[in-house]
């Protein structure tokens, strides 16, 4: 009885432990099911973002404040004193074909008007080659008024220089037979090569042809005695470039889509592109087959003489140079080391990024709210805009044609000496997609194909589509450029951004980082990268900091200056509001110009209007400045070598916020 009794005993010991054990279970279950719920993924984005940051609608000044010592920069682009209304009578017509993508032609169209003024000659509204009907367009629209407002463009410059929609009958038979002389002017070339080489040659035949194939036909720094023309160029590229009413209400409605989920937002451009890649040599830092399209690229660089230096390069040293760009990943870990969470806006602009989605998913795991143009758009928004098209006839795939029985009897007698090999296996089936883009020619041919009608059509929509992202760009409240002022010498888009931001509003955020000493940064802790030491973290945001500030903006124009004025409108096109707070730095380029600190005194006008806005921001302005950065807090150690327990302020404000309490 008693060993019965015992046995009783276990079995009612397990099966109360076997409850326990379910009841615990359980409710760990409830718990962890509770936690996990809160981070769901969400229906829409709006909703995503209610508690960021703190209350809605307020900015953490450590990341998206202004800048102080850059408040006193206004835009002021009008003409100064002595400078006359262009004359009836003009010494004849210029009529111009622009080459290139969107940056290239914004700012060969700003040059050509201040070479029309220089010459005072009557500006034809320039041709977009990138654009023109031949390209597979909409019929609706005419090359230059695809992007641009041509009705604006002439009305804003009308006492600037004479614009023409079109040249007279009387010349239209002349160019159709080539009859005036054409010119190919350099990005470099000065004034003194339009006064003495292409006047004459303009009063004589009274129209001229220019083509503009590397995004300039002036060079970027002129003598100060052409100061006028200088803010000229200002006038064009900020105002009198507007974009068709359709793009920038589409724009407008990005932004507005932005701004409605109540938290500011950073723009992106990576800056990817084929060419800029292939010129600075940064193909070994990509994989596969892109790095054969950018060696392809090069190699034809260098046979039409854009490049003098050797096909094989090291691309790491190219690297450490400064001369690649910042990949994405890279971006996306200064962006957490500065304090961006998790869950900040960010803009993807960029028409082309060369890699495609592949080399964008670090940046998009790190921060989880990037968008894009196709994200805010939908296909039949972006299709008016487009207008209609001509439908272009597919390419219809035909695999190769199958030889006859007479055929194979000829190559079998044709297949040399006996003993003969055995026939070939039989050959395996090509599939539609090993025939479409570079699959069809990059493992065939050493010669690319021309581009095909798809491809000159999307050329030209990637002008519409880098307008909408200049638009957004321009807007944000934080701007990071992933490649620019590259040694091209070529116009890029974030150096456009960066200028016009500079010009409209210099105490706005824009990152301008030193690629050599980030590159360097990256290097001292590349086997460490997501765990990066406290001093690492500290130099990186010393480093960023200083490139918002007047340092890095005085770094900036000494080397993007020189190659596009557009990119540093300093100091001509600006004017500075008397201040007793801050001092301004006066800087001279290596000619002894001045690049920074020497702008005119603000108009009365411009003052009262800044003051007004002071007023208004210092009520925005009282939000408390947020110290920690979770990317930091998760990745540091203290001296002992023991994990800190700190909690970020990511998880606090998730703790005070949660709206399930």
């Amino acid at each position: 009885m008693a060993f019965v009794a015992k046995i009783k005993l276990v079995v009612l010991s397990v099966i109360a432990l076997s409850v326990a054990s379910i009841i615990i279970h359980l409710s760990f279950a409830k718990f962890w099911a509770v936690n996990i719920g809160q981070y769901r993924a969400l229906p829409t984005l709006s909703q995503d973002f209610p508690f960021i940051l703190g209350r809605p609608g307020v900015k953490n000044k450590k990341l998206w404040g202004s800048i102080k010592s850059l408040e006193e920069l206004q835009p002021y682009a009008k003409a100064r004193s002595n400078y006359s209304v262009p004359k009836e009578q003009s010494n004849g017509f210029i009529y111009a074909k622009v080459f290139g993508g969107f940056a290239k032609t914004r700012s060969s169209i700003c040059d050509l008007v201040a070479i029309s003024r220089l010459l005072n000659a009557t500006l034809v509204i320039p041709e977009i080659q990138e654009s023109t009907h031949s390209k597979g367009i909409s019929l609706k629209f005419k090359s230059f008024s695809y992007v641009y407002n041509e009705d604006e463009f002439i009305a804003y410059l009308k006492n600037d220089i004479i614009i023409a929609k079109t040249l007279p009958e009387s010349l239209m038979e002349r160019r159709k037979k080539n009859e005036f002389p054409t010119f190919k002017p350099k990005s470099s070339a000065s004034p003194n090569f339009y006064i003495k080489e292409i006047l004459p040659k303009l009063k004589k035949s009274k129209v001229i042809g220019l083509i503009i194939v590397n995004g300039g036909a002036l060079q970027s720094i002129l003598p100060p005695n052409m100061a006028e023309v200088q803010r000229l160029r200002c006038r064009v590229a900020f105002h009198a470039l507007q974009f068709r009413p359709e793009i920038q209400m589409l724009g407008r409605q990005m932004v507005n889509k932005l701004r409605a989920l109540g938290q500011p937002f950073l723009a992106f451009h990576p800056g990817l592109l084929r060419d800029t890649l292939a010129y600075n040599g940064c193909a070994e830092l990509f994989q596969d087959v892109h790095t054969e399209l950018i060696q392809h690229r090069r190699a034809q660089m260098i046979k039409e003489g854009l490049l003098s230096e050797e096909l094989n390069v090291d691309s790491h040293l190219q690297r450490d140079k400064g001369l690649c760009p910042l990949m994405p990943e890279e971006v996306g870990i200064l962006l957490r080391v500065m304090g961006y969470p998790s869950k900040t806006i960010i803009y993807l602009a960029g028409s082309e990024t060369f890699g495609g989605h592949r080399i964008l998913i670090p940046l998009r795991a790190m921060f989880t709210n990037t968008v894009d143009l196709t994200s805010l758009c939908s296909e039949k928004e972006l299709s008016d805009l487009v207008g209609p098209e001509t439908p272009i006839p597919q390419n219809i795939f035909l695999p190769p044609p199958a030889k006859s029985e007479k055929e194979l009897k000829e190559e079998w007698k044709r297949a040399g000496p006996r003993p003969r090999p055995l026939p070939p296996p039989p050959d395996r089936p090509i599939y539609q997609h090993e025939k479409d883009g570079w699959y069809g020619w990059i493992t065939e041919t050493p010669t690319e194909p021309d581009p095909s009608p798809m491809d000159l059509r999307i050329q030209a929509h990637r002008l519409l589509w880098d307008a909408l992202d200049y638009i957004v760009s321009l807007e944000a409240d934080a701007f990071f450029p992933g490649f620019n002022n590259d040694n091209s010498g070529w116009p890029d888009f974030s150096s456009l951004v960066m200028g016009h931001r500079l010009y409209e509003t210099a105490s706005f955020r824009t990152y301008r980082p030193d690629r050599k000493v980030v590159v360097e940064l990256f290097n001292f802790t590349r086997e460490n990268l997501y765990h990066p030491k406290h001093n690492w973290t500290t130099l990186v945001q010393q480093h960023l900091n200083k490139s918002l500030s007047e340092e890095g903006l005085i770094r900036q124009s000494l080397l993007s200056k020189p190659a596009m004025f557009l990119s540093h409108p300093l100091p001509e096109c600006s004017c500075r509001i008397a201040s007793a707070d801050v001092a301004s730095n006066h800087v001279r380029g290596k000619d002894g110009r001045f690049l920074y600190g020497d702008e005119d005194q603000c108009p009365k006008w411009i003052q009262a209007g800044s003051l007004a806005k002071e007023g208004v921001k210092s009520e925005d302005e009282t939000q408390t400045d947020y110290e920690s950065n979770d990317f930091v807090n998760e990745s540091e150690s203290d001296k002992d070598g023991a994990k800190t327990n700190q909690t970020s302020l990511w998880d606090q404000q998730d703790e005070e916020m949660d709206p399930n309490d």
